[in-house]
């Protein structure tokens, strides 16, 4: 099975509907590992993103 491309854009707004929910109380307490597990996963991949991002255009700009 070919894994999905990421889109950092795609994964932002799912974590911020995890933290949202979470935050409202909408994610049940059976639910809730599951989240943060997923939500950590999220924030994993954004910020290896946004590091790499960073990276390119520091080597663009020097």
């Amino acid at each position: 099975m070919a894994k999905a491309k990421f889109s950092y854009d795609k994964s932002y707004k799912e974590l911020q509907g995890i933290i949202d929910n979470i935050n409202d109380g909408k994610i049940s307490i059976d639910q809730l590992e599951d989240k943060v597990k997923r939500a950590r996963e999220l924030l994993e991949l954004c910020q290896s993103k946004l590091r790499a991002t960073e990276k390119e255009i520091e080597k663009i700009v020097d």
